[in-house]
């Protein structure tokens, strides 16, 4: 059996500057190259056992950083939950003010483009999501989108050193009560709640982060329209943002750089999206040029059952579904088509688009959809 790797409980779970961790004698060079720690970027290691999320790869670059510096954008929705929006490999989004001068790193998008707040008058902040005390589980990083109680990473140091932490148990992220269109950061522990005491004066560093409108916005701006949406969407769908924050945003903030993309983005994005590559198919097909079609529209049969197909144009009765996510489970395949011929019968026409065609044969698909609804009697060019 191998020798157990050297871990001091002083660095268990945690992300840490290698060179402190060396001066304070915790650990020597040698040691920082076992398997016990992973290395992050320059000078960064962590606890080879927490979560490659993207909440590591933000407290890790957080540690590189100067104060003032906030996650935003893909990032910030990722740590309010949206676990789509950015992978552990992704590059982190990061607000620097102005005054400061941060040089290209590695996996580090810096942004400086500020946007207006909106003031308490103008905000409209949805219900906190309900959250519920997970069971135990495998460690992570902290400040994620995950369910199980785990314990929390090191986030920046004071000025000074390294101040190592122990491990705490960690529950869902709770809620924490910002003004729409500014930055979140919670009193302890990155908006995590201890269902373990913390020793004597010990606050956790928490990942200093957009608000969801404000991530919203800066998603819309950064990154390319089909993406963003998808983001959104998740945004609107999981009740961190609402469509009266976002749409105050988009006039408060009308004359900044990307206003009038993140008015499209805005307008395109749906809440009622099912799931990101629906989000994606949505956007697509507008973009290539046919009308937008409803989310989940209500289809009423005479039978007196409501099916909800995933895109549809009620008007023209053509629904379009998107298969990839019954790929693997044969019995919801077996009552997803069921439910389809239903529609089928009542007169509508059902196209279906599975994840190799969305990603693979996607002009094929416009040209489907396109022919679909020109023979229920659209026309291009027309409004709707």
């Amino acid at each position: 059996m191998p020798p157990r790797p050297h871990r001091p409980d002083a660095l268990a779970w945690q992300v840490f500057r290698g060179s402190d961790a060396v001066r304070d004698g915790l650990l020597t060079e040698h040691q920082l190259r076992n398997s016990a720690w992973v290395r992050l970027r320059h000078d960064i290691y962590a606890d080879s056992r927490l979560d490659r999320d993207h909440a590591l790869a933000c407290r890790a670059a957080l540690l590189r950083l100067p104060p003032g510096v906030v996650v935003g954008g893909p990032s910030a929705a990722y740590l309010h939950g949206v676990q789509h929006a950015a992978s552990f490999i992704d590059d982190v989004h990061v607000l620097v003010p102005r005054p400061l001068r941060i040089g290209p790193q590695r996996g580090l998008r810096v942004h400086v483009n500020a946007i207006t707040p909106l003031t308490a008058s103008e905000t409209s902040e949805p219900a906190a999501p309900t959250t519920r005390r997970p069971t135990a589980g495998r460690p992570s990083s902290a400040g994620g989108p995950r369910d199980a109680a785990r314990p929390t990473g090191v986030g920046r140091p004071p000025t000074g050193g390294m101040s190592p932490r122990p491990a705490r148990q960690l529950s869902r992220p709770a809620a924490v009560s910002v003004g729409a269109g500014g930055m979140v950061v919670a009193d302890r522990g990155d908006g995590w709640a201890a269902a373990s005491p913390p020793r004597p004066r010990e606050q956790d560093l928490p990942i200093p982060r957009s608000d969801p409108g404000r991530a919203a916005w800066e998603t819309a701006v950064w990154l390319d329209p089909i993406r963003a949406v998808t983001i959104v969407d998740s945004l609107l769908g999981q009740g961190l943002a609402d469509r009266e924050t976002l749409a105050a945003l988009a006039v408060r903030n009308a004359d900044r750089p990307g206003a009038r993309r993140a008015r499209w983005v805005f307008d395109l994005a749906d809440g009622g999206a099912e799931s990101p590559p629906e989000s994606q198919l949505r956007v697509r097909l507008v973009l290539g040029g046919l009308p937008r079609p409803a989310v989940q529209h209500p289809v009423r049969l005479p039978t007196g059952i409501v099916l909800h197909p995933d895109l549809a144009w009620p008007q023209y009765r053509v629904a379009v579904e998107y298969d990839g996510k019954w790929h693997s489970d044969v019995e919801q395949l077996h009552r997803d088509r069921r439910r389809l011929n239903q529609l089928v019968a009542a007169g509508w026409l059902v196209l279906h688009v599975t994840s190799r065609r969305l990603n693979g044969e996607f002009p094929a698909v416009i040209r489907e959809v396109r022919d679909a609804l020109v023979s229920r009697g659209w026309r291009q060019g027309s409004a709707r």
